[in-house]
């Protein structure tokens, strides 16, 4: 046995040899393009802060292309945290992160009257104290691009992957960064693909991969990484923010076996238990419950009616680019910062 212990230990080290030799043959192409941006349309002036954009090839031929947005800290670059941000979908642009999130822009709703929207500064971006690297990822989202079509079909450990090789290629291009604070980022769907690219990064560091990264931890906010037992913890949630009575949370939890989501059609109590439930429920807007759900949303079609879950937009009608645009003194949804001006620009 000792014998065998001592032939595959050899073996084991070339696999990681040849590792090793595979990844600096995938990291040899770095950064195809990047350049700084001064000014955006809809702001005024030069921008405040460092903004650069550009593309990092990856993939198995180097034929897919990932496209980012790079804001430096406007603290003190050198020191504070990098960020690697990945936002949700999948498929949502990294420049939704930038504006509508955690960067330093967002859009300026007061002044909106019909035409082109304005930006603003963001008093509560994380650039104030980080670098943030912002990704359209994966490929085929926002501005990131396949020369092969069959790239286009990646699954989330591609994804994953295809992140991993970019931050790396990015840091060996911006070697500045080499030693600071990382941290991978990202909310909604990316709770499944962050979680994933921080344990290849972490194994690549125990295998003492180069170029070095100081990976200190991740973020997830609002992050989809086990639905069911997201969608299933609401009706607690439920119960803790005094939504639901004492009475009728235990109610559910014994009738229903505290599950709640895939509920059992023939047990009739926990599904009279559920009804009720939704009656408390339904008029609130799930993910911000001090605000009412807007009449712009709408459950799917054939989602249960006993499922909490967050309510999506299913169709916008053609009859709404013919409304208004609601003054900020008026009821506003939230929702409407993101439809009314996309209604415009495709008026427009």
């Amino acid at each position: 046995m000792q014998q065998l212990k001592n032939t595959l230990r050899p073996s084991k080290r070339l696999c990681y040899v040849w590792l090793h030799v595979l990844l600096l043959f995938a990291l040899f192409g770095l950064s195809k393009s990047q350049s700084i941006v001064d000014t955006l349309p809809g702001f005024s002036g030069d921008l405040p802060f460092k903004l650069e954009t550009g593309y990092v090839s990856v993939g198995e031929l180097n034929d897919v292309e990932l496209f980012y947005y790079f804001i430096e800290s406007e603290r003190d670059p050198a020191r504070d945290p990098l960020i690697l941000w990945l936002t949700g979908g999948p498929g949502c642009s990294g420049f939704s992160g930038l504006v509508y999130e955690i960067g330093p822009l967002r859009f300026n709703y007061t002044a909106f009257n019909g035409s082109r929207p304005s930006l603003e500064l963001n008093p509560y971006s994380w650039t104030k104290v980080a670098s943030i690297i912002f990704l359209d990822a994966p490929v085929g989202t926002g501005f990131s691009y396949a020369t092969n079509a069959d790239d286009y079909y990646a699954s989330d450990t591609i994804s994953a992957w295809d992140n991993y090789i970019f931050i790396r290629k990015w840091l060996i291009d911006h070697p500045r960064f080499l030693y600071n604070q990382l941290y991978i980022g990202g909310d909604s769907y990316s709770g499944i693909i962050v979680p994933i690219l921080t344990l290849e990064i972490a194994n690549g560091i125990q295998m003492g991969l180069k170029p070095p990264m100081t990976l200190m931890g991740y973020i997830l906010g609002n992050p989809v990484t086990h639905l069911h037992d997201d969608e299933n913890s609401r009706i607690p949630y439920a119960h803790r923010m005094a939504l639901i009575s004492d009475e009728l949370y235990e109610s559910a939890k014994n009738a229903c076996k505290g599950e709640f989501i895939d509920t059992d059609e023939s047990n009739g109590e926990c599904m009279e238990t559920m009804a009720v439930i939704t009656k408390c429920t339904e008029k609130l807007n799930s993910a911000q419950i001090l605000e009412p759900v807007c009449a712009l949303d709408s459950p799917k079609p054939k989602e249960s009616k006993l499922k909490w879950s967050l309510n999506h937009i299913e169709d916008v009608s053609s009859d709404m680019i013919s409304l208004p645009v609601p003054q900020r003194s008026e009821f506003w949804c939230r929702v409407m910062n993101y439809i009314y001006p996309s209604l415009t620009h495709t008026v427009s």
